[in-house]
């Protein structure tokens, strides 16, 4: 479920591009992300990096097109996002606090949190989720440079860039735990 809270506004974002201006597509996501933190909130969990950031990137870009450029394309508004969210991703790692790892504590015993692994594991976890968004971003330059590419195919490199994040998200954990031996339930976040 928590992968599925986090992906949200991103699937509603991509979505809706496809069907209405990027103007609503991007408050909707932004609107999303907002719900995601409440819901976050109401559990008694912390405010994400991640959430956060989106929050005011989704909501900076759509006052940015709705009053500077409502003309920027489709392309250049996913192009932004996908760099946006690259550069959180990036300036948590740069700030020795992975994005991964607000979420792996709220899943984990403290003890297990203590693990060298435990951090090594989250840092893995997060460069997958960078190189994920490279290949985002990579998708939608193609998009932009080559426009004789057909439409779905910056859809599907986004689509299996983030599909394989989430799908190491949820292996990797289960790697470590086979390799090193199993450490106490939960002790990895996409383990439950």
């Amino acid at each position: 479920m928590t992968i599925f809270l986090i992906l949200a506004p991103f699937g509603s974002f991509a979505l809706l591009m496809l069907v209405t201006s990027a103007e609503i597509s991007l408050f909707a996501a932004a609107a999303i992300c907002l719900a995601v933190i409440g819901i976050d909130v109401y559990r008694g969990r912390s405010i994400k990096m991640l959430g956060a950031g989106c929050v005011v990137l989704f909501t900076g870009l759509g006052a940015y097109v709705a009053l500077v450029d409502p003309n920027l394309s489709h392309s250049a508004v996913k192009l932004t996002v996908d760099i946006g969210v690259l550069a959180i991703s990036l300036a948590s790692l740069v700030i020795r606090k992975p994005f991964v790892l607000q979420y792996a504590l709220e899943e984990v015993d403290a003890e297990t949190a203590k693990l060298p692994g435990f951090r090594k594991a989250i840092y893995i976890i997060t460069w997958a989720w960078t190189g994920a968004f490279v290949l985002m971003i990579a998708g939608n330059v193609l998009m932009i440079y080559v426009p004789g590419l057909p439409f779905w195919s910056g859809l599907a490199i986004a689509l299996a860039a983030r599909n394989s994040a989430a799908y190491f998200t949820t292996w990797y954990p289960q790697y470590r735990r086979a390799k090193h031996g199993a450490p106490p339930a939960n002790a990895l976040p996409g383990t439950n």
